[in-house]
């Protein structure tokens, strides 16, 4: 049996498939509990080495991804993994940028796009999405 992220851990948002992700501020302490098995960071800089295996979408604070493409593949690459590893995502507060990534996450797993940013304030943090641009970004994400 594969040991995935507790769900009602302090951070993990479960999706609709039953698949479960972990969402953090990486300027708080790494929480107690397992580490992460893979990790995507939304740093505006190259985050610092980790002891998992991760990627880094350049993701300048309240802001968008830099390379719409590539972060489409690695969101999908994330939920892909999160079926059967413990899989976070996180950005310096863990709210914007980690909430909107949760977001895309959310409408790879069938909640619809329009419906996406509540879902993850509902079920992540109701500040998740801080800017305008950022809910439409994920407001109209086709995976």
């Amino acid at each position: 049996m594969i040991d995935l992220w507790d769900p009602a851990a302090p951070g993990v948002l479960q999706l609709p498939s039953g698949r479960s992700v972990r969402g953090r501020a990486l300027r708080k302490p790494l929480p107690a509990g397992p580490q992460p098995d893979f990790a995507v960071y939304l740093l505006g800089k190259r985050p610092p080495e980790v002891a998992w295996e991760s990627r880094w979408l350049r993701w300048p604070d309240f802001r968008l991804p830099a390379d719409r493409d590539h972060a489409r593949q690695v969101l999908r690459e994330a939920w892909e993994r999160a079926e059967h590893e413990r899989v976070e995502l996180a950005c310096g507060g863990g709210r914007g940028r980690t909430g909107t990534a949760l977001a895309c996450l959310a409408v790879i797993d069938g909640v619809p796009a329009a419906e996406a940013v509540a879902y993850v304030r509902a079920h992540y943090d109701r500040h998740a999405v801080e800017t305008p641009w950022q809910k439409r970004y994920a407001a109209k994400y086709a995976p």
